[in-house]
């Protein structure tokens, strides 16, 4: 029994007793075999047009999800999924209504197809028996494939039968092949005619139409564009992956039918756009510090990345603006000292080193630290406190001990009156200088009190001195 979903079987796939498949889907396209083409939504099949005022011609698809439109002249009451008898180019044939009403005329506008007398017309609705003899023709598809695979290989032809279509009265079967060169398959049609008893077509197909009929998974992971919705193909050059800066590797960008993929077409208008913002660089930029090349180029951040001569493996990011100065600088002659510095009469100012930087802290550690280093302690901690309180106080503005009014000034240099006791004796290291040692050794200076103090009394009182 033939699958019910799709109303032809023209899936392959066999149906229950119930009319259930596996795969099927409740608008009438089938997901298991040929037939799950992807369809037009029909967003106006909710409004009740009557029928005079519907677009006349309706839209049919066939087995591997072929498409073709026909005139409804007899103006039957059609819907989407029924059966239909057409007048194809091929004889009578079983088809299945995907599309009808305005957007048929909107589909005809765009693929450019004129509503003339050549479109073909519809017969009449499918009976059971239309749909039995449909069903025993889908049957025969699969074993005579097989069968003439084998009779081209005895032959010795060089082809590649990829598909084999029996219409639905089974009088007429099409054969389906590929094939770089002229093929004589006259012999070929004389024994597929007497060994099937029926009338034999051959058609070419391209290789990107076979991946259609087929069908597959892309390395993208989802199902092929040309077996779901990929109606026209377009031909596809390797200046299309120049442009997008993709490797030209043969691996990468073939697709399954052994051609360039059709995607590489998606995005080439969105980078032509950009790489008109895009410097062209036609030979090397000079730079005292020597040529640059160019090693790669990010079309939309609007970066290039250029190594100079014999250090390729370095690179060093560009914009573009900045690569647009340095060619017009070349022009003129100009050989600017590097990407970063263009004007060579500049001259480059030297960043201080970090020791210039640190100078400040330590001439502050010289002046308040008496030229200690920060972190070394005195011995005698009663100096060490000393000097805190005297840098506090000369910090809050008090008088330290040297601006006392109270306390003598110092004798001016020269007098004699005191000795300086700051003076060292000379190191005597020859014998010239062991004669003169006593002379040059000042006297050290002796402390002397002038006040002298009495002796307390004891605290019980005066004691008499006794004989």
């Amino acid at each position: 029994m033939a699958c019910k979903s799709c109303s032809t079987g023209s899936c392959g796939s066999k149906a229950s007793a119930e009319g259930a498949v596996s795969g099927c889907q409740s608008n009438g396209s089938c997901g298991t075999g040929a037939c799950n083409k992807m369809n037009v939504f029909d967003w106006l099949s909710d409004l009740d047009v009557p029928q005079f005022q519907r677009f006349h011609v309706v839209e049919i698809k066939f087995k591997a999800g072929r498409k073709e439109y026909f005139r409804n002249p007899n103006q039957l009451a059609l819907h989407t999924g029924d059966s239909v008898m057409v007048d194809s180019s091929s004889g009578v044939q079983l088809g299945v209504v995907s599309l009808q009403g305005e957007l048929v005329r909107l589909q005809l506008l765009k693929k450019g197809i004129k509503d003339d007398d050549k479109l073909k017309d519809i017969l009449r609705l499918a009976t059971d028996k239309d749909e039995e003899k449909h069903r025993i023709s889908l049957e025969r598809d699969l074993p005579t494939l097989y069968r003439t695979r084998q009779i081209i290989g005895d032959l010795k032809l060089n082809m590649k039968l990829s598909d084999v279509e029996f219409l639905s009265d089974g009088t007429k079967a099409i054969f389906y092949y590929s094939s770089d060169d002229r093929v004589d398959f006259r012999e070929l049609i004389k024994l597929l005619a007497t060994e099937f008893k029926i009338r034999v077509e051959m058609k070419q197909i391209s290789l990107r139409q076979e991946a259609g009929r087929l069908g597959g998974i892309g390395v993208c992971g989802r199902e092929l564009c040309c077996s779901t919705w990929l109606t026209d193909f377009k031909n596809v050059t390797t200046s299309a992956a120049r442009y997008q800066n993709l490797s030209l590797n043969p691996v990468k960008l073939s697709g399954q039918c052994g051609r360039l993929k059709c995607c590489l077409n998606y995005e080439l208008e969105t980078y032509m756009d950009a790489l008109k913002e895009i410097p062209t660089i036609e030979g090397r930029l000079k730079t005292k510090r020597g040529d640059a090349i160019l090693q790669k180029t990010d079309i939309f951040k609007r970066m290039m990345w250029f190594g100079y001569a014999g250090e390729e493996s370095i690179w060093i990011p560009v914009t573009c603006d900045r690569v647009n100065e340095i060619i017009d600088l070349n022009k003129k002659g100009i050989i600017p000292d590097s990407f970063e510095n263009l004007n060579p009469d500049v001259p480059e100012v030297e960043k201080p080193k970090l020791s210039e930087l640190n100078s400040d802290l330590e001439r502050m550690d010289k002046k308040y630290g008496k030229g200690k280093p920060s972190g070394q302690r005195s011995d005698n901690p009663r100096r060490n406190n000393g000097d805190q309180k005297a840098r506090g106080n000369f910090q809050k503005g008090n008088k330290g001990p040297g601006n006392n009014p109270n306390r003598p000034q110092s004798k001016p240099e020269g007098s004699t009156d005191r000795p300086d006791n700051r003076v060292k004796p000379p190191v005597v290291n020859s014998p010239e200088g062991a004669e003169n040692a006593g002379e040059a050794t000042p006297k050290p200076f002796k402390k002397k009190f002038k006040k002298k103090f009495k002796p307390r009394p004891p605290r019980n009182g005066p004691e008499t001195p006794t004989a």
